[in-house]
């Protein structure tokens, strides 16, 4: 497994297309709500946005791309809500593994998936088997994740391969491999949909230098025009890492010559 370096260590590349995206897909109730149709309405019609927007990160280079489907924090939602949306990822996941396959996409899930039915994590388990040889782009689902939840195993998976680690021991070279995004960069682009603005406990550790973007538009609407506007904002984006915009433009000078 390729070994990727916190932000706060180094300084990562940066280039113009992100290497990863990560995105909060919200709005899709309000969706529904605003045509007078049932909530779970607006999470079926939001698949149609995710299979748009996986199809044009793979097709424009991104390597990867992380979603947040279901928060620790969303068994708070009605329980007939719930009930749909279990179904309807058992529905999707049967429907769409063969599709990534075809088309190079790795698949994965991060979050515990111990709550959820056997049939889930079975067709979890299969999806990421059936798609592990894939290198074209490592689609990630959040499902039953939240950002302290991970810090607080990652701790204890540290604590446990270490068991005479004393606290001053403890690095973030030593806790990054138990995080549950280990295997990826860290995200250079956030978007989150529906008007909210902020992360809601997604990837808190991953997020530290990562550039924010918040748009209007809700889950279902949000497509390829709306992906590139995304991407010609963060291309606007002065990534410094700490650094002084002079130092950035010596670098550029340096680079150039």
């Amino acid at each position: 497994m390729t070994k990727y370096t916190s932000s706060t260590l180094a300084v990562p590349e940066a280039s113009a297309i992100p290497r990863h995206v990560a995105i909060i897909m919200d709005g899709n109730g309000r969706w529904a709500s605003k045509r007078l149709m049932p909530r779970v309405a607006g999470h079926s019609e939001g698949l149609g946005a995710v299979r748009k927007v996986v199809e044009e990160c793979r097709r424009i280079g991104v390597e990867y791309l992380t979603v947040f489907a279901f928060s620790s924090e969303n068994w708070r939602r009605p329980p007939e809500e719930v009930g749909f949306l279990m179904k309807l990822f058992l529905k999707s996941l049967k429907g769409e593994v063969s599709r990534m396959a075809e088309n190079d996409i790795a698949f994965s899930v991060i979050g515990d998936l111990s709550r959820f039915d056997p049939a889930i994590q079975e067709m979890v388990h299969f999806s990421e088997q059936k798609t592990a040889a894939c290198k074209g782009l490592t689609f990630t689902i959040a499902a039953n994740y939240g950002g302290r939840w991970d810090i607080l195993q990652a701790m204890r998976r540290c604590i446990a391969a270490n068991p005479n680690l004393k606290p001053e021991q403890v690095t973030e070279e030593l806790l990054q491999p138990h995080l549950s995004m280990a295997f990826a960069p860290e995200p250079d682009l956030f978007i989150r949909t529906g008007g909210e603005q902020r992360t809601s406990n997604f990837l808190l550790w991953q997020l530290a230098y990562t550039e924010l973007y918040f748009t209007d538009v809700l889950w279902p609407d949000f497509d390829e025009a709306e992906l590139h506007k995304a991407f010609d904002w963060y291309s606007q984006r002065e990534r410094r890492f700490g650094r002084t915009s002079a130092q950035l433009a010596s670098q550029a000078m340096s680079d150039a010559v």
